[in-house]
């Protein structure tokens, strides 16, 4: 990895790519008043036990912090529900996600690869990720919610608005200074965007109901109920943002890695039966999401530690990843 690192000038923020991690597996940051899981088994542990780690992050931001966020909800949010309401949600949409729904867009999604590749031909040069990599997974899913995937350029731009960061900038929940304060109203401006561009969809469908993921939500019920209005909302930024950043990260990373291991991309080549192994590799290596963030229902036992309730908990399955004690040979793209 030291060759992708220094050829790519990788952020020193990314630190799961600058070599081995030392240090204990669970760990406390008193500048941003969080826990950090780094280990393998203990994250395993995490994800497993709801109970005990919640996924809704929005019940311990200090209250300094949700004022800079004006009426922001993550209502309807599906990583920041837990069970049982976390399956009623996602049986939503899991219909639109089924082994035989996914293959009958094979023929689609080859058709738009082939548009991408043949206009980068026209113009003598491929950018990766511009060209093929960021349109391809927007493109797929803008087609399936129901919006115009002519407007991938404003998703590119809520994007990177919402997870890219100036290196010297840290969300903490401690910190109530008025620095933070524009930190945080800066870092939600473009989720207030993108909300306002989703809802007038949204209310368009209600009144022009189509064929898509869109008018699925609008129309779904839950317990009898339909989905309040911020929850269509909040479960489509979802589904928009889910549906394609990781993907592109995904299409990206992998291509990396079979740079950097030529040898791998030669037995890939050759046997391309070897593709399905070859991108669970990638998000191992190259984990697309580096963090999950979970909170403490109650005082428990982690990794020889003992968080006490109501604590924000990061969950850096990037470093789990590349823990030793579960992968031999961690750096190695295998």
């Amino acid at each position: 990895m030291h060759d992708i690192v220094k050829r790519y000038n990788i952020p020193e923020q990314q630190f799961w790519l600058h070599g081995p991690r030392s240090g204990p597996p669970v760990e406390f940051d008193a500048a941003s008043g969080m826990w950090s899981v780094y280990g393998y088994p203990e994250l395993h542990k995490v994800l497993h036990d709801p109970a005990t780690f919640s996924s809704d992050t929005m019940r311990v931001i200090p209250e300094h912090l949700k004022k800079s966020m004006d009426d922001f909800s993550l209502a309807g949010f599906i990583t920041q529900i837990d069970p049982p309401e976390h399956g009623k949600l996602r049986k939503l949409v899991s219909s639109a996600f089924t082994r035989k729904v996914v293959a009958d867009l094979e023929p689609r999604i080859a058709n738009v690869t082939h548009e991408l590749l043949d206009a980068a031909r026209e113009r003598g040069r491929l950018e990766l990720v511009a060209d093929l990599a960021y349109p391809l997974p927007v493109i797929v899913i803008a087609e399936l919610l129901g919006v115009p995937s002519s407007d991938r350029a404003l998703f590119k731009k809520w994007a990177d608005g919402l997870f890219q960061r100036d290196s010297g900038s840290k969300v903490s929940l401690t910190d109530d200074s008025e620095e933070q304060t524009e930190l945080v109203k800066t870092a939600m401006r473009p989720w207030y965007e993108m909300a306002d561009y989703l809802a007038g969809h949204a209310a368009e469908r209600k009144r022009q109901p189509r064929a898509d993921l869109l008018t699925r939500l609008v129309e779904a019920e839950v317990d009898g109920e339909r989905l309040p209005d911020d929850q269509v909302v909040n479960f489509a930024i979802l589904l928009l943002l889910a549906g394609h950043i990781t993907t592109t990260m995904l299409l990206g990373n992998t291509v990396l890695c079979l740079d950097a291991f030529p040898e791998q991309q030669d037995k890939v080549r050759a046997d391309r039966s070897t593709i399905p192994a070859v991108i669970e590799e990638s998000l191992r290596l190259f984990t697309p999401f580096a963090a999950l963030g979970r909170t403490t229902m109650r005082e428990t036992e982690l990794g020889g530690v003992t968080i006490p309730a109501d604590q924000m908990v990061m969950t850096w399955m990037a470093t789990a990843n590349r823990d030793p004690r579960q992968f031999p040979d961690p750096e190695v793209f295998d």
